[in-house]
């Protein structure tokens, strides 16, 4: 393998056990960094020639290189990746003991640039970066000889990807069904493998729907941003009168009425801009026990960051104005670029601008199938607040 030097100093970062490699880190003049093709593996070694690791490179990102092994000798090989999701699928097994669940996390599972979903004898896989991409032929070997999925879904279609210069493709290996059907805490879910929003289901808010039911027993659900009926299905299953979903896609609200069938359940569709439906159903003079505001991601760059923390504070007004006295906000952001503290104080904010007392009273993060790496905060993003919301 090719030798990739770091400047002097820049290993630092990497000895506390961080696994990502910046360009202007590497001594160009001693690395042939930009003769690299995208997604070779390179030995990484420190400005005095002390080993670091195995990496794989993008020399055309900013985050030109991440570390794969703390070994500089390190064989990338299906071997490897056998070993790496053997211990990931143990741990989600302990934890779960059904095979739904994420089954690896990228740098949080030691796997940079890798996301895999299982939704039993079905994985739907995401490449995220050169170096996977590169990789793929052993990572499905490995795939095969450990959980012999009777299918898998190469969901390599995230814009995420072009800048890694890569293609977007979808691409099936083996026997894929159009749907799977998933149990979470007893409630049936019929996930799209095909045409579904990112791997097809939302696994990081397990735990906090687990949570709902503290406060979905007897309450009229307003689910916003609902997807396929997760968060209000799982409401009923705990209990909840009635079920609201808002939806922009004609489709996602499909499914939800499909899940609903699936579980006894009925759900009166919505579609919309989120923010219009919940301005339209203040003015007709609703009113919910429980609303949950579980956005996609709104600040996806440093740059939308002023326009993002808008749009939050707006959708949370809208739902607080939305509340009986005494109602419950589930809060959520997925975006990584918002830190917990300015998502509370935009609760503050918005509720005091909305004339209501609001109560924090718990505060959930991703589930442990998305488990953090400790020297890597941006493997820590999903953020959610469960709040009681009053009349001042």
């Amino acid at each position: 393998m090719t030798t990739l030097r770091l400047k002097p100093q820049e290993e630092r970062r990497l000895r506390a056990g961080h696994l990502w490699i910046y360009s202007n880190e590497v001594d160009t003049e001693r690395s042939p960094l930009k003769t690299l093709a995208p997604g070779a593996l390179c030995r990484v070694e420190d400005a005095r020639g002390k080993p670091m690791g195995t990496a794989y490179v993008n020399p055309h990102a900013l985050l030109c290189a991440r570390l794969l092994s703390g070994q500089a000798d390190a064989v990338i090989d299906a071997g490897w990746f056998a070993r790496r999701l053997r211990a990931a699928a143990a741990l989600r097994d302990r934890i779960y003991g059904r095979p739904f669940y994420r089954l690896a996390y990228g740098e949080g599972d030691g796997v940079p640039g890798l996301v895999i979903d299982r939704y039993g004898d079905v994985l739907v896989v995401q490449l995220g970066t050169a170096g996977m991409e590169s990789l793929k032929g052993p990572l499905l070997d490995a795939l095969r000889a450990e959980f012999a999925p009777r299918g898998i879904v190469l969901r390599n279609d995230s814009p995420a990807r072009e800048a890694e210069g890569l293609p977007l493709y979808v691409e099936d290996v083996g026997e894929v069904p159009p749907t799977v059907e998933i149990d979470e805490a007893g409630v049936r879910f019929e996930v799209a493998m095909h045409g579904g929003q990112k791997t097809g289901f939302f696994y990081d808010q397990r735990d906090n729907r687990d949570r709902l039911a503290r406060y979905a027993r007897g309450a009229q659900v307003l689910d916003v941003f609902s997807y396929v009926g997760a968060w209000a299905l799982r409401a009923h299953g705990f209990g909840a009168a009635s079920l609201a979903c808002i939806d922009s896609s004609a489709a996602a609200l499909d499914a939800a009425q499909r899940n609903a069938a699936h579980n006894g359940a009925s759900i009166e569709a919505l579609r919309g801009e989120a923010l219009d439906v919940m301005k339209q159903l203040a003015a007709a003079g609703r009113r919910f026990e429980l609303v949950v505001v579980d956005p996609p991601a709104l600040i996806k760059r440093k740059k939308d960051h002023a326009e993002g923390l808008g749009l939050y504070g707006r959708l949370n007004r809208a739902a607080i104005q939305l509340l009986a006295p005494g109602g419950f906000l589930v809060s959520c952001s997925c975006s990584q670029q918002l830190e917990a503290d300015e998502l509370q104080r935009v609760l503050l904010r918005e509720s005091r601008a909305a004339g209501r007392r609001l109560q924090i009273l718990e505060q959930g993060g991703q589930g442990p199938d998305h488990p953090v790496h400790p020297a890597i905060a941006e493997t820590r993003y999903l953020k959610a607040f469960f709040c009681a919301v009053w009349p001042d």
